[in-house]
């Protein structure tokens, strides 16, 4: 058919294109490269510390199902153990865990100030949208709501008495939500979670090219699921794959290997139950790994000790 008569694509498929064009540019993002300034910077919004918050770090995976929130969660209450002013923020707005693992249901009250009062439990205080929306209700926003949802929940807590450190927890992936935490607030610094599985660790590299090209320091990784011990026989497997290739990660991005949680049924019906490993089984060997690591993030970044 001559070029003349070939049917020409509409506004809508144009505007497609167009736009996966940009996406299959190679800095999709306009991220600073070294020595230029972005060309959208005049509309990024300007990062801020969260007031009344000394320290923020992300606890992230690029992929679900690794326990990315349960490392999180328990990080917080060693953090609050160690005896620190701690408290975590569920930014998962789609998949809260937050009030399943804190064992928390209540809706927040607002302040003379107008903002959010967090819920507390086992020292660590607490606010995820998940006291805010029913349960059972799918949460189905667009974009632009969900960004306006987790700027408010960014800068619009009242942490009360203030912290010393605030474990967020982010939702799995690249997408919107990380990119625009990492645009608004001043990060810490980055933990990255991943299981020994192939799959899972090839997303973890995902997340931390991510955090790269944000200018966000990563902190470690850690390894979670990684060796089971049967109580009958014990002997140890490795159950999602070797742990070989997780180190092996550390070693070619120059991160430290922050610790490596087992797999374990406890660890996973503790936080079931709303009561996380570090307070239901505090002098188990799993409470221990998960102290260590959150003294090992402290140090990292300059966590003042009590």
């Amino acid at each position: 058919m001559p070029p003349a008569m070939r049917p020409q694509p509409s506004i809508s498929i144009r505007r497609f294109l167009h736009t996966t064009r940009v996406l299959c540019h190679e800095n999709p993002l306009g991220l600073p490269r070294a020595g230029t300034i972005p060309r959208m910077q005049r509309g990024l919004p300007q990062k801020r510390k969260i007031k009344d918050v000394a320290k923020v770090i992300a606890v992230s995976s690029a992929k679900g199902g690794v326990g990315k929130s349960t490392v999180a969660a328990n990080l917080a209450l060693a953090f609050a153990r160690l005896g620190y002013r701690s408290g975590i923020l569920d930014t998962d707005v789609f998949g809260p865990s937050i009030p399943t693992l804190f064992n928390l249901s209540d809706a927040p009250r607002l302040s003379d100030q107008n903002q959010l009062v967090p819920l507390t439990n086992y020292g660590v205080q607490t606010m995820s949208m998940g006291y805010l929306v029913d349960p059972s209700a799918a949460v189905i926003w667009r974009g632009p709501m969900l960004l306006k949802a987790v700027q408010q929940l960014l800068h619009e807590v009242a942490w009360s008495g203030g912290l010393d450190i605030l474990v967020l927890d982010l939702p799995p992936g690249t997408g919107d939500t990380q990119l625009s935490i990492t645009q608004q607030i001043v990060l810490d610094g980055a933990v990255i979670v991943t299981t020994p599985h192939t799959l899972a660790v090839r997303d973890a590299v995902k997340g931390i090219d991510m955090f790269n090209k944000v200018s966000v320091p990563i902190l470690g990784l850690v390894q979670n699921m990684s060796v089971f011990r049967c109580p009958h026989c014990h002997g140890d497997s490795a159950v999602f794959g070797s742990s070989d290739q997780v180190k092996k990660v550390c070693e070619e991005h120059e991160m430290e290997f922050l610790g490596d949680v087992p797999l374990h049924p406890n660890i996973g019906e503790d936080g079931s139950g709303g009561k996380p490993t570090v307070v239901a089984e505090p002098e188990s060997e799993r409470a221990k790994v998960f102290l260590d690591i959150a003294a090992k993030v402290g140090a990292r970044i300059g966590l003042e000790q009590h």
